[in-house]
């Protein structure tokens, strides 16, 4: 298992720089006795409505630069974001992209992929359908083979977001993120430990992949079952995300989908922001009956990691 450090993302921000949209950071007033100050990460205004963008580019690029490139493209599966986001960074470069998706993918994200070029095979009920697909996919053709979360390349372009944060909240105290498969924790944790922010990991109850990998001392599978399932759906959490979550810089926070639900509606109704029920997952941390509590005067960033959503829903 490679270990992720600082490097890493130090170099992968010299990879996506002038590529990727750099982050806007909203503050959100205090509640009614509330002595924290929070702001909101608005990652889901990235290209291809989603963080992964920093990722893909950080991992194409990285190739592109080693000469590592096949003729037959890259290839990936995922529940849609990351899909998206390799397609993009692929388009970028001029190479062919082939997207594995579950059958079961929000169509507003296959159409997004098809009009960027990608070739999409959608392929089983869950993601790790897909992934074994395009894993025999790799084998046949010898294509380039991404990860939606567990490569540290992909990890590594995830984390300049955390510099680009601390850039907009000096004196950051902690980060709030998703977590599916846990790349954007890792490289975002890795960052934020070398400054000594906290971060905290938020998951949704009926997939607690990191979680449950924390309980067991070692990543585990666990069962999909949440209305954030369609981006935060990964059965078992990356070796590289666990560890960095064994650090004294973690925490591990669950929400409920009608928490998740909430969180989501909140946003809209009171910022007009649609955002998936993955990146909502991050605000429910901090409102969820067993979530985070900051201390007063903490300093908090909730990073909304996507937004590609069917907001009809909330109208």
């Amino acid at each position: 298992m490679h270990e992720l450090a600082y490097d890493d993302i130090a170099s992968a921000k010299t990879r996506v720089t002038g590529y990727v949209r750099p982050v806007t950071v909203a503050p959100v007033e205090p509640g009614p006795g509330e002595k924290h100050q929070v702001w909101l990460a608005l990652e889901y205004m990235q290209h291809t409505g989603s963080f992964k963008a920093r990722g893909a580019r950080n991992f194409i690029q990285a190739h592109r630069d080693a000469g590592t490139f096949p003729d037959a493209g890259v290839t990936i599966a995922s529940g849609g974001n990351a899909g998206l986001a390799c397609a993009w960074a692929a388009q970028q470069q001029g190479v062919p992209a082939t997207v594995f998706l579950p059958a079961g993918a929000p169509p507003v994200k296959v159409a997004r992929l098809r009009r960027l070029g990608a070739d999409v095979r959608l392929v089983g009920a869950e993601y790790a359908e897909a992934l074994a697909a395009c894993e025999d996919f790799t084998a046949a053709t010898g294509a380039l083979a991404s990860h939606a979360y567990d490569h540290p390349l992909i990890a590594a372009g995830a984390g300049t977001l955390l510099d680009e944060i601390r850039a907009h909240v000096p004196g950051l105290d902690t980060v709030v993120v998703a977590v599916g498969g846990g790349g954007l924790f890792a490289g975002v944790a890795t960052a934020a430990e070398r400054h000594g922010i906290r971060t905290v990991a938020a998951e949704p109850a009926g997939c607690r992949a990191l979680n449950a990998g924390l309980e067991a001392g070692r990543p585990v599978d666990v069962g999909v079952d949440s209305v954030a399932a369609d981006s935060l759906g990964a059965r078992r959490a990356s070796s590289m995300a666990l560890a960095v979550a064994q650090r004294e810089h973690a925490r591990s926070v669950l929400a409920a989908d009608e928490e998740i639900v909430e969180a989501r509606r909140e946003l809209w109704d009171q910022r007009r922001v649609a955002v998936e029920h993955g990146a909502a997952t991050a605000l429910a941390a901090l409102t969820s009956r067993d979530g985070y509590r900051p201390d007063d005067g903490e300093r908090v960033c909730v990073v909304l990691c996507g937004a590609n959503t069917d907001p009809s829903d909330l109208v």
